[in-house]
């Protein structure tokens, strides 16, 4: 125990792991910014009626939700250098494959909360003589963003925990940097791994369970309002 509490309380160590952390947290908060700008987008593309958007918004859903995030990585940042000959370092194809992916997510969540206002409340504010625009911005879209914030706020902690795979891409990130930790002292230090990754859980756990708790609480509020 004695080793474990040199390891863990010394000041390198902790800063590592802080440092990686935020990598993590810049990697989450580019996408899930990313996310809800293209998703808002999607989502309200998806809402329209056309045959075409429909068959070609499902096929672009479905490919990203049945896709693996890791295999997606592999292909931006191993397989794009070599068919393109393009050089994507591993943070910005970390960007690019979580942001399309969230989009994805983040589209369907903004589907769903569009499509789930009844249809009294347009035929109402039609009737009142608001213009389509107004009946969007004024009725749809406020009910529509309590129905999905809490949903949205969920995706955004499933977005952080599965940035951990951008480790396996070289992005020094909050995993990336425990391994390296855990290589330069595993011979001082024996139980060095099982000490810092209880130490990047933590971590992962103070970050995510307030946006969990959150998301539960503006739900609980919102379905007794």
């Amino acid at each position: 125990m004695a080793s474990a509490q040199a390891l863990l309380l010394n000041p390198h160590t902790i800063t590592r792991l802080l440092k990686g952390l935020l990598v993590t947290m810049e990697v989450s908060l580019i996408s899930v910014a990313l996310s809800i700008l293209f998703g808002l987008v999607f989502g309200w593309i998806m809402t329209k009626k056309s045959p075409v958007i429909k068959i070609l918004s499902k096929i672009y859903l479905e490919f990203m939700r049945l896709m693996p995030q890791l295999v997606l990585l592999f292909i931006v940042y191993f397989g794009m250098a070599r068919a393109l000959g393009v050089h994507i370092s591993g943070f910005n194809a970390a960007i690019i494959v979580f942001t399309l992916w969230g989009t994805a997510e983040m589209g369907d969540l903004v589907r769903g909360a569009i499509s789930s206002i009844p249809k009294h409340q347009y035929e109402a504010a039609q009737s009142i003589g608001l213009p389509r625009l107004q009946v969007m911005g004024y009725v749809v879209l406020p009910q529509a963003l309590r129905r999905l914030i809490p949903q949205a706020m969920n995706l955004v902690t499933r977005m952080i925990k599965t940035t951990s795979l951008i480790a396996l891409i070289g992005v020094v990130e909050v995993i990336k940097t425990g391994q390296q930790i855990v290589e330069a002292v595993r011979l001082e230090f024996a139980s060095a791994a099982l000490w810092i990754y209880l130490v990047i859980l933590i971590l992962y756990f103070i970050v995510c369970y307030p946006l969990s708790k959150w998301a539960g609480h503006l739900e609980k509020k919102w379905k007794e309002a």
